[in-house]
């Protein structure tokens, strides 16, 4: 006889996937840097023991190479592939990934992965990757409906700064939010 539950069988303890386990680790990023990314850590926040960890990673150097393919997925990929099948024109697929990359999440992660690539040259080499494949998104957009190569170039700098460097702004806004102003920017750099 079972004497936890009356001896009816042990109820099965659902396992922690692999999904959970990167959420974890890229909320620890953003809160901590990849320091605060600890297996023993993670364990504790997700309520379970380290050993199923290592079912889904060979260890924290897998893990952190995960967490990165999510970060890109997410934050870039995902983004653009969701703005192209919503269609619109130029203009609206710009402003369709920034509206969806407008996320706090998003940004935190974002930010701790630009701090992380300062002391990590292979992370700064997949940002670097990452960082060109936004600007190759934003210089295509931009000349859908700009033919001048310099005004192409400096319209996609001013956007992906304004994307990046928002969070860093305290400035005050006069009537107006922080995010309204950004989003008054970001409509002067798509006018025709």
């Amino acid at each position: 006889m079972n004497a936890i539950n009356g001896g009816g069988p042990i109820p099965a303890v659902p396992r922690t996937t692999r999904a959970r386990w990167i959420e974890a680790g890229l909320e620890a990023l953003a809160r901590g840097g990849p320091d605060a990314v600890r297996v023993e850590t993670l364990a504790a926040t997700l309520g379970v023991t380290k050993g199923g960890f290592y079912g889904y990673f060979d260890g924290r150097p897998a893990l952190l190479a995960e967490m990165l393919d999510e970060w890109e997925r997410r934050c870039t990929r995902e983004l653009i592939a969701q703005a192209d099948a919503e269609g619109g024109d130029a203009a609206a697929r710009i402003r369709r990934v920034g509206q969806l990359s407008f996320s706090e999440d998003f940004h935190r992660v974002d930010l701790a992965v630009r701090a992380w690539a300062h002391h990590d040259e292979a992370v700064a080499a997949r940002l670097r990757r990452i960082d060109n494949e936004r600007m190759d998104f934003l210089r295509t957009m931009f000349g859908a409906f700009v033919t001048d190569p310099d005004e192409v170039e400096a319209r996609s700098i001013l956007a992906f700064s304004l994307a990046i460097g928002r969070n860093f702004m305290v400035v005050d806004h006069p009537g107006r939010t922080k995010r309204e102003a950004v989003q008054l920017a970001g409509e002067y750099l798509l006018r025709p």
